[in-house]
């Protein structure tokens, strides 16, 4: 009997899991190790960050679900990967530290035949001073206590709009090198369709501040759609939405740090500027989890496992080039590690070969660009994949069968623009592939046909129908794989 480790239960995390449950589950040990004892529909805490939805609604305790189907659940995090044993044992095994109320603190070797890095980001607060909620002076949706503390906030800001005062509210990224503009861009319209609903629009001024270089990029160096039978750039589609709603914006910024009640940022040019708020919520940078790695020997081979910023190498062609060499081919397809053959890495946990974004600096030197997006569809489309690959390697493959390269698939992506079930809109994008092949889709680098966008009532009750279907589909209810992922 096999064993598979599988570090962390988000989206595609708990999508490996479920897999090889399904496929080996009754032949092989699936053990999933958590520091979190609840899945948590991301794409929804926005809905909870104004108050739309309860914190329950888009959580669930994991313990229960994998108890009921045979899973052993680790709730702890893990600390380090001795990928080739140690000196005690011949076998692979990772230490972890449980943050289990009943053992917290103790650590504990899981061996395993099998390893998937699933742990995604680590929320990269600290990198801008005054940044996020526990030491800082802004809100954040990024997981759901977050959420709910940021609609205490804002509902607290509707009062005193409605008592007659006027306030300022940002929205956007808190750092040059921030990914995961969409939760922000949703979360700022919900924001603009609450106020409409309390009755005090006009007391507030919205602002946009991101790293972008043009409204629209979200990390995929922008993006043109059809829409209406005619092609138009991510650019325009988001500034139309943008003076729709009166929401102003600044692009191409690297916020500095945060004082209360004041942003300091940078631009591109190279100058600086300051902008006044009442409530922010801006999202921070993402870094890996701060995983180790050691070799037989105890020897620290952490540089050799995971690039710099902590996302585990898999196989991609990391080979420095200048932005023009970029190429589809660079990025991985199978997501395992090219030393070890048996751990792989899917999510944000990977690290990509280099943006889609073009890199820029400012005239200080400062980065100021989008990292890449690879969050929900992609991310589920890659669990699946490896779990299928896994699958066969325990039959017998020599190597893995199935791939989910983002320059060869696509993803939706439902924006939120306001939740009401007969006021609220969303904006509804597809984009095949995620990143961009010029090869062949030589004039936009997408197929157009199968990139598209609207904005209406019906991509909210898309979204709203959605997210029951996945929180149906991530409990294993009846039917759960035959559901899209």
């Amino acid at each position: 009997m096999a064993r598979i480790v599988i570090l962390g239960a988000g989206i595609s995390g708990h999508t490996v899991a479920r897999y090889l449950n399904k496929w080996v589950g009754k032949e092989h040990q699936v053990v999933v190790v958590s520091p979190r004892p609840q899945w948590n529909w991301v794409p929804s805490n926005i809905w909870v960050g104004v108050g739309e939805m309860k914190e329950q609604q888009v959580t669930f305790d994991l313990a229960p679900i994998y108890e009921r189907i045979g899973v052993e659940f680790h709730l702890a995090r893990a600390v380090s990967i001795h990928p080739e044993g140690g000196a005690e044992s011949e076998s692979p095994y990772v230490m972890v530290e449980y943050t289990d109320p009943q053992r917290a603190g103790q650590t504990a070797r899981i061996d395993f035949d099998y390893l998937v890095n699933a742990t995604g980001p680590k929320l990269n607060f600290g990198a801008t001073p005054g940044l996020g909620p526990d030491d800082g002076y802004t809100v954040s949706v990024c997981l759901p206590n977050h959420a709910v503390e940021a609609n205490e906030r804002l509902q607290a800001m509707i009062a005193d709009m409605k008592a007659g005062h006027e306030r300022n509210i940002v929205v956007g990224t808190g750092h040059g090198m921030c990914t995961c503009q969409g939760a922000a861009f949703e979360y700022i319209y919900n924001i603009d369709h609450e106020l409409r609903t309390a009755g005090v629009r006009d007391k507030a001024r919205l602002t946009w501040i991101s790293n972008e270089y043009e409204l629209g990029d979200f990390g995929m160096g922008g993006v043109h759609i059809k829409r209406g039978g005619y092609v138009q750039s991510g650019k325009i589609f988001a500034e139309s939405l943008m003076v729709e709603r009166g929401i102003g914006w600044i692009t191409r910024a690297h916020v500095q740090r945060i004082e209360p009640g004041k942003i300091h940022y940078e631009l591109l040019d190279g100058t600086t500027g300051e902008l006044d708020f009442d409530f922010a919520m801006l999202i921070p940078p993402f870094a890996g989890v701060g995983l180790k790695a050691f070799d037989k020997a105890g020897e620290d081979i952490t540089g050799e496992v995971f690039a710099p910023n902590g996302f585990m190498k898999v196989d991609a062609d990391y080979t420095p080039k200048p932005f023009e060499e970029w190429s589809k081919t660079d990025w991985p397809r199978t997501y395992q590690t090219p030393k070890y053959k048996h751990i792989f890495a899917v999510g944000i946990a990977f690290a990509p070969p280099h943006p889609i974004s073009k890199p820029m600096k400012s005239a200080n030197g400062t980065p100021i660009s989008p990292t890449p997006p690879r969050t929900g569809m992609p991310s589920a489309n890659m669990g699946k994949a490896v779990a299928a690959s896994i699958r066969d390697m325990l039959k017998g493959a020599p190597a893995p069968t199935h791939t989910a390269s983002m320059a060869e698939i696509g993803a939706a992506c439902l924006a939120s623009t306001g939740s009401d079930i007969l006021k609220g809109t969303a904006a509804t994008m597809t984009v095949f592939p995620v990143v961009p092949d010029y090869e062949t889709y030589p004039d936009y680098g997408r197929d157009m046909n199968l990139t598209f966008g609207e904005v209406g009532l019906a991509g909210h009750w898309m979204k709203y129908i959605l997210h029951h279907v996945f929180i149906y589909q991530a409990k294993l209810r009846p039917g759960w794989s035959i559901l899209p992922d």
